[in-house]
């Protein structure tokens, strides 16, 4: 019993990265439609025709005219709904051209490390949803579920070790493409990723500091009377900033930037290995928005909301809760990400080295003061 439900709890995070990955996909398709006075997608899937049953036989012709009305003709409705919507197009149409595509690998470069670059660049992120609780404990049939694939005293030692993973990925990328975009690209992406991991470890040691644990679990349920935006503004400043940065998001889209770079270090990359890096890319604003929701906002709590602890309609009302802190996070960078022009690349540098690290040093130092004086 306790493999299956271990094997339920790995289902159930994975579902959540994939579903923020494909949300994600959607809304960044959809939404720069509409902040661009444009439609979007909203073709495929919305002209379907519904298939009505007929028959001759007078005895199936009740039958037949309610399988019309109850079945076919709702189902057919949500669907062009959804077609409507950009849903089918965006999360069907363009994973299955995405899928069927060829697989081109530049001459002269090494097919394995080709392939190993979208590896490198998108496993280490969904392997960083491990370690996130996304709801709190439960007890069910009595057995005691806690909703977290890996139960790490050091999780958030282990997110930041995954984030340095992926500047690995992205710097192969760009090194095999062998076109000068690419590698451009690759370097841009890898000093950048670099450059800001500095200032969000910073910001990760001060919140050890406060909170005075890395276990993501214990850090949201001491949130629960007061939110660490209250207690640690500045934290959240320079991390929201940090996480678009290493997300390599708009304004921070150096590494990609078309009108420069072509697709920057991916130019080369197709079918499968491209939607890995995209699915990768959307993946991290959904790591990036739970961290935010975990480290700041108190994760699954509300203010004046006590839900009783270990009760499973009381989690599933919790998971709801952080999951729309979470998706409100999602749309805000996607938001950022449309509304913002793109940085020059020395102005990029210049706000990561003389801006958020030495405002991230000065953040460790003050709370790190306050922690031996005992305030905290």
């Amino acid at each position: 019993m306790d493999l299956l439900i271990s094997f339920l709890v790995c289902f159930a995070v994975f579902h959540v990265a994939m579903v923020l990955s494909a949300v994600c996909t959607w809304i960044e398709r959809k939404g720069s439609a509409l902040m661009q006075d444009r439609i979007g997608a909203n073709r495929a899937g919305a002209y379907f025709d519904t298939p009505f049953i007929r028959t001759d036989n007078l005895a199936l012709k009740p039958v037949a005219f309610l399988t019309n009305v109850l079945v076919i003709g709702p189902a057919f409705s949500v669907i062009r709904t959804l077609g409507m919507l950009g849903v089918i197009n965006t999360l069907l149409c363009d994973a299955v051209k995405g899928l069927t595509k060829e697989d081109f690998v530049p001459e002269g470069t090494s097919r394995f490390l080709h392939n190993l670059g979208p590896v490198l660049a998108t496993v280490p992120i969904f392997l960083a949803f491990a370690v996130i609780p996304v709801a709190p404990n439960f007890t069910l049939f009595g057995y005691h579920v806690r909703p977290q694939v890996a139960h790490l005293d050091v999780g958030a030692l282990f997110i930041l070790a995954m984030g340095s993973m992926a500047v690995y990925g992205v710097a192969i990328a760009g090194w095999t493409g062998n076109n000068k975009f690419s590698l451009l690209g690759g370097l841009r992406a890898a000093a950048q990723m670099i450059s800001y991991e500095l200032a969000m470890g910073i910001v990760f040691v001060t919140i050890v500091v406060v909170y005075g644990t890395l276990d993501l679990y214990q850090i949201v349920e001491r949130q629960q009377s007061l939110w660490g935006i209250v207690t640690q503004p500045l934290s959240f400043i320079i991390l929201f900033i940090v996480g678009m940065a290493e997300t390599k998001r708009g304004p921070f889209d150096l590494p990609e930037a078309e009108s420069e770079l072509v697709a920057g270090y991916f130019t080369e990359y197709s079918g499968m290995k491209f939607l890995l890096f995209w699915m990768g890319e959307f993946a991290e604003i959904g790591l990036f928005s739970l961290l935010l929701t975990v480290f700041f906002f108190g994760g699954w709590h509300l203010p004046f909301l006590d839900l009783p602890a270990g009760v499973w309609w009381a989690a599933l009302i919790g998971h709801v809760i952080l999951m729309t802190k979470v998706m409100f996070f999602c749309v805000l960078q996607i938001v950022i990400r449309w509304t913002l022009p793109r940085f020059r690349y020395d102005h990029l540098m210049t706000l990561g080295w003389k801006i958020l690290l030495p405002l991230s040093l000065v953040n460790l130092m003050f709370y790190a003061a306050l922690k031996l004086s005992g305030v905290l």
